[in-house]
């Protein structure tokens, strides 16, 4: 009997992670934790493919008459000056449940009246778009050693776009429910609805975004959450027969793909970078079933060569393979000497508490319920995940088809959704090139590869970045999105400056 390919998943993720104990889950282990649920045969998780809601009650829209104001932030503690506005606060989502979800949003340093929307999500499931995605990556803001002040990120992509984080689902972050029995009803459909309806308020709210051009982005578990946002926004414009949002395209980021491609590209990885030995990769290729149709119990081989996988790895971090590690989590006194360029892997600790300070929460218009818990990165509320497909492919293949613009980056230092597994899901759709294979430039410097493919399919790694690509390599991120939302092929040598 074969080894189901999740149990080694897990078993390498959580060994991986040992080294730097934290007192919530982190994005970086959610995911495991989540497949280890997956995995089993009593999950009930469906991991058929995405049964998107084609029909949204008109009653979840809400008027929001003078909502934008009152969820304007004059400035945040420990905030140095700027000269873009930003907001928070909460959009209710299901009324009758008591269901909102919060959001977070700067306004473009430049041009906002003409540059585009870009919607952020990150992972998990049940991981914080606040936490990592505006405070770790490519926010304004990064959060000082003291847990107190904040310093300015010069590569935030609101030089790009208007950015908004959205914590999402119900039970992340500061989002809630009042229906607790929410939080056992969670999943990838539900997820893509209420972010749906989220939308919709959000632009009446904001109506001068309700005809701008719009993107998706985000990373990790993103990588379902994404397509099946921009899905379900295409299917309300197709049954409405109008644009109901002006939907462009979506920049998915060492984003779960294929299952099945994405745990055999995990191990392929981790035997090219010399992080296990080729016998125990031998071993792998021989003796384990990546098919995730394959429920079947473990083998005596399959288990030594995985085991001996996770040994090898167990002082890693293997979602930024060449990254050290946190050692020490104390606040400071003084803050560090910051530096945007060199991230620093005790960055969770600081946004932990700078997040759950009252008068931050307060100048956020944040936790006005005042929850039963503390704000957390990764959600410890979220008891169950009802759907998950194997596979989000046939949703991308569908996004092109409509004429969407369609990109995936790879931070190359990622062992975890690592640049073979994006590879090998990209093979199955069997697209035919374009743009063949060849090295991005920023600074007289190799930022990275890229590949762009019939259909409007831009695949491009990122050179020495980790997992959260714009936390390793904020400036390479910023040209990255920059190409994106231009719609413009990043740099080669022919038009390299």
């Amino acid at each position: 009997m074969e080894r189901n390919p999740f149990v080694l998943l897990v078993f390498l993720i959580v060994s991986s992670m040992v080294a730097a104990p934290i007192h919530c889950k982190k994005q970086t282990q959610t995911l495991g934790h989540f497949y280890e649920r997956k995995m089993k045969r009593s999950s009930g998780i469906d991991k058929s493919g995405f049964k998107a809601v084609h029909y949204i009650n008109k009653s979840r829209v809400h008027t929001q008459q003078g909502m934008k104001e009152k969820d304007r932030i004059e400035k945040l503690p420990g905030q140095p000056g700027v000269l873009f506005q930003q907001y928070g606060g909460y959009v209710t989502v299901d009324k009758a449940a008591g269901r909102a979800l919060y959001y977070y949003f700067v306004e473009a340093y430049h041009s906002k009246e003409s540059l585009p929307l870009l919607l952020w999500l990150n992972g998990g499931p049940g991981c914080s778009s606040l936490a990592y995605g505006a405070m770790e990556e490519l926010g304004p803001f990064r959060v000082h050693s003291n847990g107190k002040t904040l310093y300015r990120n010069r590569y935030s992509w609101n030089y790009a776009a208007n950015v908004l984080f959205l914590e999402s689902p119900a039970g992340v972050g500061f989002s809630y429910a009042n229906t607790t029995s929410d939080y056992d009803d969670s999943g990838d459909s539900k997820t893509a609805v209420d972010n749906y309806v989220f939308l919709l308020n959000w632009l009446e709210r904001f109506p001068e975004y309700s005809i701008r051009k719009f993107y998706i982005a985000g990373e990790s578990y993103a990588g379902h959450y994404v397509p099946q946002l921009a899905h379900t926004i295409l299917q309300h414009n197709k049954n409405a027969n109008t644009t109901i949002i002006n939907l462009k395209g979506i920049l998915i980021g060492n984003a779960v793909i294929n299952d099945e491609t994405d745990v055999k590209g995990m191990y392929d990885y981790l035997a090219s970078h010399a992080l296990i030995s080729d016998e125990t990769a031998n071993g792998i290729e021989k003796h384990c079933n990546f098919a995730p149709e394959d429920d079947s119990e473990s083998s005596r081989e399959c288990d030594a060569a995985t085991d001996e996988a996770g040994q090898d790895i167990y002082y890693v971090d293997i979602y930024n393979i060449y990254a050290p590690l946190c050692h020490n989590s104390s606040l400071t006194i003084r803050p560090k000497e910051p530096s945007v360029a060199n991230f620093d892997p005790c960055s969770d600790y600081y946004v932990y508490a700078y997040l759950n300070r009252d008068d931050v929460q307060e100048a956020m218009h944040a936790n006005v319920t005042k929850l039963d818990h503390d704000w957390e990165p990764c959600s410890d509320i979220i008891r169950r995940w009802g759907d998950s497909p194997s596979t989000i492919i046939p949703l991308l293949q569908e996004l092109m088809a409509n004429g969407l613009r369609v990109w995936i980056f790879s931070g190359d230092a990622d062992g975890r959704i690592p640049v073979t597994s994006t590879k090998y899901s990209i093979k199955k759709m069997k697209l035919a090139v374009k743009t063949k294979w060849h090295p991005w430039y920023l600074d007289g410097e190799v930022g990275g590869y890229t590949e762009v493919y019939k259909g409007d399919l831009t695949f491009a790694t990122v050179r020495g970045a980790g997992h959260q690509v714009p936390s390793f390599q904020p400036k390479r991120a910023l040209s990255l999105i920059k190409h994106f939302l231009d719609g413009t092929p990043l740099p080669d040598t022919l038009n390299y400056n």
